[in-house]
């Protein structure tokens, strides 16, 4: 099951991994030479859509962020999002290729066309939606806290935590929420090198996503040792386009035909997100 995988693997990747790209598929920003003046004419006329379908790529900014986005053993990036998007890009008519991206770069990677959308478990914030063109959200999730299990009580509530030192992933809601309040935390590259920071005990605990804690924390994972607490926040993920991009529509579009077809419900069960979706 590619859930196991992610737990064996996302906890091993101590180095920036490089995005798989489909064999055929148009190296990353580029168009193939034969589209190149189709994509040109697209991007004066405003179209993304267009611009994509010239270039002939829907080129995907992540992270690595199981059960979301993570590579196979094979270097194929899957997971419920990669999977979606991989969907997406076919009924569009187009390869995929996933980037890895810097997090906290990721709307200056949109408007430099390195990536045409953010689509990694994207928090909808305030700063995202007025920064990026994005669809309807489709899935839910919370940030909680994590550290040792056997420091756990003594930290039952938000109020005990205030001496506490956190790990988080920079630009993600979860460093948001630290300086929210007026927590003592340090941003690291990934939510999986948070988590290394609290199993080495550089850090006293993380702040990261539910999701991605019910995948790689507790019995049967590599941090057999970790346990999630508080629930610091509610929230629910879109895919960020760049502003005005007709590829939003899109692809709101394409979700509610893949939820009508159950294809939405198959992934999700696969990754066992079923609890987070937000049915259209």
């Amino acid at each position: 099951m590619k859930k196991i995988t992610a737990l064996l693997l996302v906890t091993a990747m101590t180095a920036v991994l490089t995005g798989c790209v489909p064999a055929g598929t148009a190296p990353a920003g580029s168009a193939p030479a034969g589209d190149a003046a189709g994509s040109a004419a697209a991007e004066e006329e405003g179209s993304d859509l267009e611009y994509i379908k010239g270039k002939g790529t829907l080129i995907v900014g992540i992270t690595d962020f199981a059960p979301m986005d993570y590579e196979a053993e094979n270097g194929e990036w899957i997971g419920f999002d990669a999977d979606i998007a991989r969907k997406a890009a076919e009924d569009l008519g187009v390869e995929v290729s996933f980037v890895e991206i810097d997090w906290d770069n990721k709307i200056l990677e949109l408007e430099n066309k390195s990536i045409d959308c953010v689509w990694n478990g994207m928090t909808l914030t305030d700063e995202v939606k007025s920064a990026m063109n994005c669809t309807k959200p489709y899935c839910k999730n919370a940030q909680v806290v994590v550290m040792k299990a056997d420091k756990a009580a003594d930290h039952p509530d938000e109020a005990s935590l205030a001496d506490v030192t956190f790990a988080v992933e920079a630009g993600s809601a979860g460093e948001a929420a630290a300086k929210d309040k007026g927590w003592n935390a340090t941003a690291v590259e990934t939510q999986a090198d948070a988590l290394m920071e609290v199993e080495a005990g550089t850090s006293d605990a993380a702040i990261i996503d539910l999701l991605m804690a019910g995948a790689m924390i507790g019995e049967g994972t590599n941090y057999a040792d970790l346990t999630h607490t508080t629930e610091l926040t509610e929230e629910e993920y879109g895919v960020g386009c760049r502003k005005g991009s007709d590829l939003k529509d899109f692809l709101d579009e394409e979700f509610d035909k893949l939820y009508k077809d159950g294809t939405i419900e198959k992934c999700a069960e696969e990754y066992g997100l079923q609890y987070a979706l937000i049915p259209r």
